[in-house]
């Protein structure tokens, strides 16, 4: 795989959705930063950039890697948005529900030796209070609209108004959001290490750490997915209509 360290993490995800893998290994940020370039994420995060090339051209020829992944780019932007809720707002809804007693139960047996828990988990509880606002404006009016747009461009009809005007507003807010987000999930895994368990860590306290951990990593492919394709085709649509 031959890439230009001047193209951006954003683009390279893009074309090869498979490198999500390889940058959240390695703790690059390509949803909220994809628009970074490749050499400025590497710098950022004290990376060879010859070692990131190096795993991206090995994740390419998995074999399956070509088969894991839909090309957002192409199908109907109604169908990236049933991807959306039924994948990651499903996800993301069930597992701040499950959080609740799991940090409740580690906290209480290891909070006064682990104080760092408890700020994880007060931090934790607002992103959940923000993602929970957020995912029911996205469901309740961004993502209706770009539907209703979507269905009137492929039948040659005339785009209604939207009531908040360009669709450009509401994505400027819900990236706004994405970001704010992004901060908490820096927060949380800084204060946890990286989200590895000490030694006295028990089995709930360990299951805690991985589920943060893989709830980031889904958040970070939920973003990427509004920010690097949803949101450009639905603004890209508008103004050609």
């Amino acid at each position: 795989m031959s890439v230009a360290t001047e193209r951006t993490v954003r683009e390279l995800v893009l074309e090869n959705p498979a490198a999500t893998r390889v940058f959240e290994k390695l703790g690059i940020d390509y949803c909220c930063g994809g628009n970074q370039s490749l050499e400025e994420a590497c710098r950022a995060a004290n990376l060879s950039v010859e070692q990131v090339l190096v795993s991206l051209a090995s994740v390419e020829q998995t074999p399956d890697a070509a088969q894991e992944n839909r090309d957002w780019q192409t199908e109907p932007l109604a169908n990236l948005i049933a991807h959306i809720k039924n994948t990651h707002h499903k996800y993301t809804r069930e597992e701040i529900v499950r959080f609740v007693p799991l940090f409740g139960k580690v906290c209480s047996v290891h909070g006064k030796n682990h104080p760092e828990l408890l700020r994880i988990g007060t931090t934790f509880a607002g992103l959940a209070q923000e993602l929970t606002t957020h995912m029911m404006k996205e469901e309740m009016v961004l993502f209706p609209y770009i539907v209703r747009m979507e269905e009137a461009v492929i039948q040659h009809e005339p785009v209604l108004p939207a009531p908040f005007g360009s669709v450009q507003n509401p994505v400027a807010m819900m990236e706004h959001e994405h970001d704010s987000a992004g901060n908490a999930l820096r927060v949380m895994r800084q204060e946890s290490g990286g989200y590895v368990a000490p030694p006295d860590a028990c089995i709930s306290f360990q299951t805690l750490y991985k589920a943060l951990a893989d709830f980031e990593a889904d958040l970070h492919q939920h973003i990427h997915l509004e920010n690097n394709i949803l949101f450009p085709r639905a603004i890209a649509m508008e103004r050609t209509n």
